[in-house]
C-alpha cells in the first residue's frame, strides 16, 4: 500500500464539552475503506479534537505502510496549521501539532486540503459516534448536581519534601494574573508493592500494597481527612492505586471513581525488570526512550501516548468539578504529567523530578486557562 487518502475528523459538545474524533483511510482511488479510527476523548474543544483526529489518522495510514498521504479535513485552523501557513499558539494545541508533524516525517510525502463538511461525512459519523460513547460526562454532571463548596485557600501544609509556588493575595499564582479559582488536584501517589521496593518498572502489572504500602496509604487517608473539603475521588484501575484511594474514601466518605486515563505507562516486555536489566535487555532503545518521549518500550506505550490521555482525564476533572478540590490517586508517569501540564514545560521533567510512593503533591488549574504547581512530594505524614 503506497498512498493513501485521510479523512479526519472531531467535534466537542459545548466547546469544551463531551468531545470525539473520527479518522478513516481510504486507498488512493477513494472506493476501499481501509481502516477507521474513532475514540471518546473526554471534555475538550472542537479544535483538539480535530488534531487528535488527525493523528489517528496518520497513525492508521503508517501501520498500513502507506508512502504518501493527502489528508482531507473540514478544519480550516488544522489545515492551515499544519501547512505551515498558520502558527500553532494554544498551548493545548501545541504538543498535538508537534505528534502529529513527527507522524508526517515518517511519509515520504503529505498533502494537506481542506474540504466542506459534506465531503468529509464519513469522518463525522466517525466523531459523533465517539462523542456518543462519553458516559462520564454525564453521569457525573447528573449525580453533582449540589452547589460547589467553598474551596480552602490551602489544603495542604508544608513539609519535608515539599516545594511551593508563589502564591498572589488573590489566589492566584504569583505573576500570571490569572483570576478566579482554580479546580485543584490533590495528586496522590499509591503506597508500596514489592516491584517498588525492587525498583522494578511496574505498568500494567497489578503487584498489591505491601504491609506497608497499606500503612501508608491509612497514613496518607489520616491526612487527607484532616484537610477535608474534598469533593471527589478518582482513581487509576489497577488495584495499588484503588486500594489507597479507597483508603482515602473512607476516611472522607466519599466513593471512588475509577478513570482509565489514569492508568501508569505500559512498559510492554520492560514490566518486572530494573532499570540496569532493561539496559542491558534493548541498550540503543532504552537509552534513546530515556529522552524520547515519542518512543514507547518494547511492546508498550510512550510517554506522548500517556500525555493525550493524561490530558482528557485533566479537561474532564477541571469541566466537572469547578473551583474544588479533587482527589486524584494514581502512578508516577501520570501524576508527573499532570504536573508538567500544570507547568507548562517539556518531558525532562519525567525523566528528572522523584517522587516518593504515598506522597502528594498539588495542581491548580484556572477556569482562564492557566495553572500553577501549589505542591511536589509531600511526605511528611509518613
Amino acid at each position: 500500500m503506497t498512498n493513501v487518502i485521510v479523512e479526519a475528523d472531531g467535534g466537542s459538545r459545548g466547546n469544551p464539552g463531551p468531545a470525539g474524533y473520527g479518522a478513516v483511510v481510504w486507498d488512493s482511488d477513494h472506493d476501499r475503506v481501509l481502516a477507521e479510527r474513532k475514540e471518546s476523548i473526554g471534555v475538550a474543544t472542537n479544535n483538539v479534537a480535530e488534531y487528535r483526529g488527525l493523528i489517528a489518522g496518520l497513525a492508521a495510514a503508517a501501520e498500513l505502510g502507506a508512502r504518501e498521504v493527502d489528508v482531507r479535513m473540514d478544519s480550516k485552523l488544522v489545515v492551515e496549521q499544519m501547512s505551515g501557513r498558520w502558527k500553532v499558539k494554544h498551548t493545548a494545541m501545541i504538543p498535538l501539532a508537534e505528534r502529529a508533524r513527527r507522524l508526517v516525517a515518517g511519509f515520504d510525502i503529505v498533502r494537506f486540503e481542506w474540504i466542506p463538511r459534506e465531503r468529509n461525512s464519513h469522518a463525522d459519523r466517525l466523531a459523533n459516534e465517539a462523542m456518543d460513547d462519553a458516559p462520564l460526562v454525564a453521569a457525573v454532571r447528573s449525580a453533582e448536581s449540589t452547589a460547589a463548596p467553598t474551596v480552602s485557600d490551602d489544603p495542604a501544609d508544608s513539609g519535608s519534601g515539599t516545594v511551593r509556588a508563589a502564591v498572589a493575595a488573590s489566589g492566584g499564582p504569583g505573576w500570571s494574573g490569572v483570576v478566579g479559582r482554580p479546580t485543584r488536584l490533590l495528586l496522590l501517589r499509591h503506597g508500596q508493592t514489592e516491584l517498588s521496593v525492587e525498583r522494578r518498572y511496574s505498568g500494567r502489572g497489578n503487584p498489591p500494597l505491601t504491609a506497608l504500602g497499606r500503612e501508608q496509604a491509612a497514613r496518607a487517608a489520616k491526612h487527607l481527612a484532616g484537610k477535608g473539603d474534598i469533593a471527589a475521588v478518582v482513581s487509576s484501575p489497577l488495584g495499588r492505586a484503588r486500594e489507597t484511594a479507597e483508603a482515602a474514601a473512607g476516611a472522607l466518605d466519599l466513593p471512588v471513581r475509577v478513570l482509565g486515563g489514569l492508568t501508569e505507562t505500559d512498559f510492554g516486555e520492560w514490566e518486572g525488570l530494573t532499570f540496569a536489566e532493561a539496559a542491558q535487555r534493548d541498550p540503543q532503545l532504552h537509552a534513546a526512550w530515556l529522552g524520547d518521549a515519542s518512543l514507547p518500550p518494547p511492546g508498550g506505550e510512550s510517554f506522548d501516548r500517556v500525555r493525550e490521555r493524561v490530558e482528557a482525564v485533566r479537561r474532564d476533572l477541571v469541566a466537572l468539578y469547578p473551583e474544588r478540590n479533587v482527589l486524584v490517586v494514581s502512578h508516577v508517569t501520570p501524576i508527573k504529567t499532570l504536573l508538567q501540564l500544570a507547568l507548562g514545560v517539556g518531558p525532562s521533567l519525567l525523566y528528572r523530578l522523584h517522587l516518593d510512593l504515598a506522597s502528594l503533591s498539588i495542581a491548580e488549574f484556572y477556569p482562564d486557562g492557566g495553572s500553577s504547581v501549589r505542591l511536589v512530594n509531600e511526605t511528611s505524614y509518613l
